[in-house]
């Protein structure tokens, strides 16, 4: 039986996971600095920020129903020819985009999980800090590309995309930050990056979350009752908020949002590891 507290921190890790998905700002990040604050070890703060991109991943398929129905639907038509056209393109994109996150994120995934579990709380914090703050340069310089409109994907558009999400297994490194960011200077107008952009994050969250439980032989490090908990509010906070988000997301320049948690983040972490030394 969980303790109060732990459902408590559950039902805030799941309201943290289920506002910032939708934010350039690194959900992954965010969340594993949160867990490290209450008490999580770095690694298991990594693995069960990962893990919890489950709930958010029911949410963004249920939000995106329609465009994946249509997908589906054109599958029987897909023709190596024809792969980019209409509602192949689609399906095309996110298939070999995933295939590339794969190949980058998977060795990442090891070796960040290894080099975090031998990090201290506050240097882990501080090292969130600065990946945030090189997602807001990235956002920054994102925001003067956009100078052309484009929607229809390429095979270019999906390798270097997908590519570029691998790099999001970082903690700090935003997944929707760095894969519309690359959207937008591929020339994407950015109603169009940010819908690609969550639609990859369907199969992302499932592979991140299913590397996380087949890695560790199980939920890490957290009790079943809080995992239900902590994914159940991550999936019902972020089918409330994403369609409210993605209309910010347009209007506010989350560069200055990357900057402000990176840095607040470095000087805690300083803070937190001057305390412990």
């Amino acid at each position: 039986m969980a303790g109060y507290w732990d459902l408590i921190v559950a039902v805030l890790a799941g309201i943290v996971q289920g506002v910032v998905e939708w934010l350039p700002v690194s959900s992954q990040g965010n969340l594993s600095l949160f867990l490290t604050l209450v008490g999580t070890a770095p690694d298991r703060a990594l693995q069960l920020a990962l893990f919890l991109q489950f709930g958010t991943t029911l949410s963004s398929t249920l939000y995106y129903r329609d465009d994946i129905r249509e997908s589906l639907e054109a599958v029987p038509g897909w023709r190596p020819q024809t792969a980019f056209d209409g509602a192949n393109g689609i399906t095309t994109f996110v298939v070999v985009a995933t295939l590339a996150t794969g190949l980058i994120g998977v060795p990442i995934y090891v070796l960040a999980v290894d080099f975090v579990s031998e990090l201290s709380g506050g240097l882990f914090i501080a090292a969130i800090g600065v990946l945030l703050i090189a997602t807001g340069v990235l956002q920054l310089a994102s925001e003067s590309a956009a100078v052309a409109a484009r929607e229809e994907p390429t095979l270019r558009d999906a390798l270097v995309v997908g590519a570029f999400q691998g790099l999001s297994i970082l903690p700090g490194v935003s997944r929707s930050g760095i894969t519309s960011s690359v959207l937008l200077f591929r020339s994407y107008e950015p109603p169009a990056a940010f819908r690609l952009s969550f639609l990859l994050s369907i199969p992302a969250g499932l592979g991140a979350g299913a590397l996380t439980f087949a890695s560790e032989g199980g939920i890490p490090g957290i009790g079943l009752e809080e995992a239900l908990v902590a994914l159940a509010t991550s999936a019902i906070v972020g089918y409330a908020t994403i369609g409210l988000l993605t209309r910010v997301v347009e209007r506010v320049p989350f560069w200055i949002v990357c900057f402000g948690l990176g840095g607040v983040a470095i000087v805690g972490g300083g803070g937190v590891s001057v305390l412990m030394a």
